[in-house]
Parts: C-alpha cells; sequence; structure tokens
C-alpha cells in the first residue's frame, strides 16, 4: 500500500514508496542506486512486475481475433484499459483513445493522417523554442512535404512560453499549433488552456505532446480544450513501447489510416479496403497487448498515490533540489525556479566540465542522471553549449537523494579543479 507522509512537507512519503521498486534495492558501481532519470524512462514498481507476470502467465492470447476463452478474456481485459484511459483524461468517448507505440507515434500520426490531408502550401504550423524533436521533425517533415511555413513561440528570459508572442505567431492563416505540456529539459509546465483558447479562437488545431505532463498532472482534455494529446506508458510506471493519443472524433474520423493491414480493416476485395470504424482503423496489426493490460496496473497505482499527491511530492523534492543546486556558483540551471511552474525535471551544467563527463562520474557514484541534448538539440544550442546535465526526480524520490547527488557532484568538481 502507498503510505503517505505526515512529518515533512510533501504529501508522499517517498522512502515507503521506493520500498515498492525493487530495481531501487541494486548497488551500481558498489553504490546504492540513486535513480535520477526519470524523464526518460520511470521505473516500475512491484505491481505492474507481476502484472505483466500474470498476464504472460493467464491470457496470452491475441485480441478482437478469435472466439474462445482466452482469446475473448484477453481482449476484455484489453479494451478495459482504453476504458480506463478515456475516464482517466476525461475523453468524451473511448473511441478517441488510439493505443499507439508511444507519444512519438500519436504525434507522427497527426502530422501524417491529419496533417497531410488538410495543411497546404503557405499555411502556418506554429511550434515552441522548447519542442522535443518528437513533437518538431514531424512537422518540419510536413512543412516541408506540403510548402507551409514553420512559425514559433519564444521563450522569456526565464524559460516561460511568451504568450504575447503566442499571440503573434498564431494568425488567422494557421492550421496546426503544436507544443508540449511541459518541457523535458526545462522543467517549465505550460499554460496549456490558454494556448489551445489561442489556437481555437484563431481556427486552428492544437496537439500537445503530453509525454512530460501526463505522468506529473491530472489531464482534463475537455477542460484544456485540446484537439490531439499524446503521452506513453513507460514515462508513468508502465511498460515500454506503448503510449496514448487522444483525439477528437471528429478529427479522427475524419484522417486516414497511415499503417494499413489486419485488424484495422471493414472489408477488403481484390480491388481496395474500407477501414473499420474508430479507435481500431489506426491500430493495425497486432498490438502490445501485454503492455496495454499491464498498463491498468501502473495507473492503479498512480490513482492510489493520487495525482495530485504526486505533483505536491515533485514540488517539495525540486524546491529543495533547486536550493541545493543554487548554494553552488560554479552551476548553471536552465529552466523556471519556481518549483509550482515546472516538473522535477532540472538541467544544469558545471563550469567548465563537459556534461558527459560530470554525468560518468554521478554514475561512479550511483546516482544516474542523463546528460546530452535531450533530444531537444535546438533547444539547447541555444544556451550556448552542446549538451546539459538532467537530473530528473519523480515519486520515489527522497531528499536524501538529493543530498547524494549533490555530493556526488561536489566530489566531480573538485576532481577538476586539481
Amino acid at each position: 500500500m502507498v503510505v503517505r507522509a505526515e512529518t515533512t512537507n510533501s504529501p508522499v512519503d517517498a522512502a515507503a514508496v521506493r520500498e515498492q521498486f525493487p530495481i531501487l534495492a541494486r548497488t551500481v558501481h558498489g553504490r546504492p542506486l540513486v535513480y535520477l532519470d526519470s524523464a526518460a524512462s520511470s521505473l516500475r514498481p512491484r505491481a505492474v512486475i507481476e502484472r505483466e507476470r500474470e498476464v504472460a502467465e493467464t491470457l496470452h492470447s491475441n485480441v478482437h481475433r478469435s472466439a474462445h476463452t482466452l482469446a475473448a478474456e484477453t481482449t476484455a481485459a484489453f479494451e478495459s484499459v482504453r476504458d480506463r484511459v478515456a475516464a482517466r483524461i476525461n475523453a468524451p468517448a473511448r473511441e478517441e483513445i488510439v493505443f499507439t507505440r508511444g507519444a512519438t507515434e500519436g504525434l507522427n500520426m497527426v502530422a501524417r493522417c491529419w496533417g497531410e490531408k488538410h495543411v497546404l502550401a503557405g499555411e502556418r504550423i506554429v511550434l515552441t523554442r522548447m519542442e522535443h524533436h518528437a513533437n518538431l521533425v514531424p512537422w518540419l517533415q510536413l512543412a516541408r512535404r506540403t510548402g507551409a511555413e514553420i512559425a514559433f513561440i519564444e521563450l522569456t528570459g526565464d524559460y516561460r512560453l511568451d504568450l504575447d508572442s503566442a499571440a503573434r505567431a498564431i494568425n488567422g492563416n494557421t492550421k496546426i499549433v503544436a507544443f508540449p505540456h511541459a518541457s523535458n529539459v526545462l522543467g517549465t509546465v505550460n499554460p496549456v488552456a490558454e494556448i489551445a483558447r489561442i489556437a481555437r479562437d484563431a481556427g486552428a488545431l492544437s496537439v500537445v505532446d503530453g509525454a512530460q505532463g501526463a505522468p506529473h498532472r491530472s489531464v482534463d482534455v475537455q477542460a484544456l480544450g485540446v484537439d490531439f494529446y499524446a503521452f506513453s506508458a513507460h514515462k508513468m510506471l508502465g511498460p515500454t513501447g506503448l503510449g496514448v493519443l487522444y483525439g477528437r472524433r471528429k478529427l479522427l474520423d475524419d484522417m486516414d489510416p497511415w499503417m494499413t493491414g489486419g485488424e484495422m480493416i471493414e472489408r477488403v476485395t481484390w480491388d481496395g479496403a474500407s477501414w473499420a470504424e474508430l479507435p481500431h482503423k489506426f491500430e493495425a496489426g497486432t498490438p502490445h497487448i501485454a503492455g496495454v493490460i499491464t498498463f491498468a496496473a501502473a495507473l492503479d497505482f498512480l490513482d492510489e498515490l493520487g495525482m495530485d499527491a504526486i505533483a505536491g511530492h515533485e514540488r517539495a523534492w525540486t524546491d529543495y533540489a533547486l536550493a541545493k543546486l543554487g548554494e553552488l556558483p560554479w552551476v548553471t540551471i536552465y529552466g523556471p525556479r519556481d518549483a509550482h511552474e515546472r516538473t522535477a525535471a532540472i538541467s544544469f551544467n558545471v563550469d567548465g566540465v563537459f556534461a558527459d563527463d560530470i554525468a560518468q562520474l554521478l554514475d561512479a557514484d550511483g546516482v544516474a542522471v542523463r546528460s546530452g541534448h535531450h533530444c531537444a538539440q535546438p533547444l539547447v544550442e541555444s544556451f550556448g553549449v552542446p549538451a546539459t546535465v538532467r537530473a530528473s526526480g519523480y515519486l520515489y524520490n527522497t531528499l536524501e537523494d538529493v543530498d547524494t547527488f549533490v555530493e556526488s557532484l561536489h566530489d566531480a568538481r573538485r576532481l577538476f579543479e586539481n
């Protein structure tokens, strides 16, 4: 069971929660593992691991095809997760939930299946200066194929989206406004509803990369007023190779599938084919059955803890981490300093030391962080550096993790002073 903290300013007892994550009991280079790379992929609790094994032992059958009992039970379990996801994000209908291989596939699907059909030469696609490549490259490629133009919402000096810039960039010629719920580099949580409203007022569609939003915040697609929202299971305690694309039914109905084959058809003849109803026309072939069913266990874990509690814990953890890093004059932090306006993904650099060197030295102490451009190369290079170090916390990280991380950072710095 999840345990709540009673003596700290966090609503979560992360020390108790972490006991439910078996991998956190291991050591790395003889040191206890301190995992600070959840923005790349979160760890999985025992309940998710056990559910995955249970699915393999009791429900290993294909879905939507055979009439035997095992197939019927597997299909029912699979489709129940679609209902669960639809309710979780307040989608108006279960048919608006498409299972994908990840947020990347969902965003590419929108660019291919809606964008190529509706975006014309000279029309505008608006992006932001904080995009992950998954929500940048598909639109750049679409613009290249169609002759559309790309415009960007700029950043303010404190790493937020400039809403004045958004109002200027999103005009009557705009067809798509694509932006992240939260930045995987800066941690910045964006005003999704406000940007979606600006897009809607201009007659444009809003496409949200929710990979860094859904794991950390409650998502209500109707309240946000978005047209598409994509996220990944592996960043929210679930399996890899699985994602969700929410799209308004009218828009999905108007889109042709980008992959064809089994299951997504209504009828096939020697001369052509017609497509199945939503959402199946976008789910060609055998899906990630075990992953989808297992994802329900991850959602159970998150719901038991509560997304508001998770967000509160992350704020407390991030506030502490930012304060500790802020005491180091040789550390440059990229992102807002207010923990209420960001996630627990903190990018930084150490003066005079390559990001990869810092990451490797931290790893020697058992501290797992990421270094590089984080699949957001234009953003990182706009800081005048080729890479940053990113430490990203989640619901199982403690303040002691921060202390260990900062102590290791001090040790790494000393090596380059001598």
